[in-house]
């Protein structure tokens, strides 16, 4: 039988958005600051031959350079201020985090609360200053040595990296803007309307191709049918859940004796999110961004780093499935969904899974049921990533079309549209308690009129 929270979702109605007034002030605080980051793509860097750059991305889109320009919401395609993206803050939250399940100072740092998690965001600050300084600067020199400069020399290189890495900190405060004060994650947002903006232009891209012959009738059709079964697929894992049965024990108060309850305890198939996927691209990413604009002056290491790293090459899958695996593993045990914590949580309100008792079993129960439940979750996601991304290289379609872009919109999607759902149902229940005290109010002053 559902309970009251679960019949009430039920019943929710999207036009009580309109009397929640906080809910309406966080959703046009996040799309102003969308909007502010889309208008900063359009910005050019200083100093940039818009019309060899135009030839050369149109060279490199079918390659890593369209998948570059996906994760910066086309920016890099334009040489904008937010060329680099969010990608520099996500790899140093990626080594932060490394670090903290690894070095024992960030170990404690992780178990003293609030304060400790101020103190880890900070060292991700300053990890992300100095990644976006070496990518920066790399991508300036490189910018230069394609001439792809209107006025190359060191004035131009210092006025490149001082934006890039100006547009990347900005960037980063967005995001936390948004997750702090708005809907949603702020730095998926982020990426997630950078690849909804530039979806239709890559859409026009794709049935152009169609009409000039690039493309034939059947590669295309079985292009679009690959895109709807992938969405289907995705909504329909992100939604799955393994439920655990809690168990809530009879308890006593004063005189009274109320009998013991039951729940369940939801785990999604895939607790990580998007995460793995966006982890995993920003290590593919992180080596090549040189090696994309350094064009035929690369010295043997990043042409080979090139060759066998490109979208499409074995070497790529092979690690792009190994890294998805891994951050499902581990974002998942470390961030999403620590058993320990859940354990401990169950056992300070009571709650047990029947058959198990409270405590470390619990903890090494519910960490059989991840591990086990994780196996399918990280091959869903390898599988979705995958096998988009070698149709797409074999076809040199855009990146926009492949399994990583689908995967961030439908889940990124879906989770804002949950915490929507949820501040609208915490605003309904603000609500029936004001009725609820206003009655009690009424009935008081008419107990009080009977009684004289």
């Amino acid at each position: 039988m559902a309970s009251a929270a679960e019949q009430m979702a039920a019943n929710l109605s999207w036009s009580t958005l309109g009397k929640a007034t906080e809910l309406r002030q966080r959703i046009f605080f996040t799309i102003g600051l969308l909007i502010v980051y889309r208008i900063g793509t359009y910005i050019p860097v200083p100093g940039i031959d818009a019309v060899a750059l135009q030839q050369f991305m149109d060279e490199a889109a079918s390659g890593i350079g369209g998948v570059l320009s996906m994760f910066t919401g086309g920016a890099l395609a334009r040489m904008g201020i937010f060329a680099l993206g969010i990608m520099p803050y996500i790899s140093a939250s990626i080594i932060v985090q490394l670090l903290g399940a690894m070095w024992e100072p960030l170990k404690q740092l992780k178990k003293e609360g609030e304060q400790g998690r101020k103190k880890i965001n900070q060292y991700t600050r300053y990890g992300t200053v100095i990644l976006a300084t070496f990518q920066a600067y790399g991508l300036a020199a490189s910018l230069q040595a394609g001439d792809l400069a209107s006025d190359p020399g060191m004035f131009f290189i210092a006025a490149c990296v001082i934006t890039l890495v100006g547009g990347t900190m900005f960037l980063m405060w967005l995001g936390e803007q948004i997750t702090a004060r708005g809907i949603g994650n702020g730095i998926s947002l982020i990426i997630f309307v950078g690849i909804i903006a530039e979806l239709p232009a890559a859409f026009g891209q794709f049935f152009t191709q169609g009409r000039s012959g690039a493309i034939g009738t059947g590669t295309m059709l079985g292009v679009i049918a690959m895109l709807m079964i992938t969405l289907g697929f995705v909504v329909f894992m992100e939604r799955s859940l393994r439920k655990i049965h809690i168990q809530y024990p009879r308890r006593q108060v004063g005189m009274k004796t109320y009998d013991g309850g039951s729940s369940h305890l939801p785990i999604k198939v895939n607790p990580a999110g998007v995460i793995p996927a966006i982890f995993a691209s920003a290590l593919l990413l992180l080596p090549t961004t040189l090696a994309t604009f350094s064009g035929g002056q690369s010295g043997p290491v990043m042409s080979t780093i090139l060759a066998y790293f490109g979208p499409g090459q074995p070497a790529y899958l092979a690690f792009f499935t190994a890294m998805i695996v891994f951050f499902t593993y581990f974002y998942t045990r470390e961030v999403a969904f620590k058993t320990d914590e859940v354990a401990d949580n169950l056992k300070n309100q009571n709650g047990f899974v029947p058959g198990i008792r409270p405590g470390a079993k619990t903890a090494e129960y519910l960490d059989y049921v991840v591990t086990r439940l994780l196996v399918l979750g990280s091959g869903y996601l390898a599988l979705v990533c995958l096998v988009p991304e070698i149709l797409r290289s074999q076809f040199a379609i855009t990146a926009y079309f492949g399994g990583t872009s689908i995967l961030i919109i439908v889940s990124v999607g879906m989770d804002t549209i949950q915490q929507v759902q949820s501040h609208l149902l915490a605003h309904q229940y603000e609500g029936l308690l004001e009725k609820s005290q206003l009655r009690g109010k009424r009935r008081g002053k008419k107990g009080g009129v009977t009684r004289r």
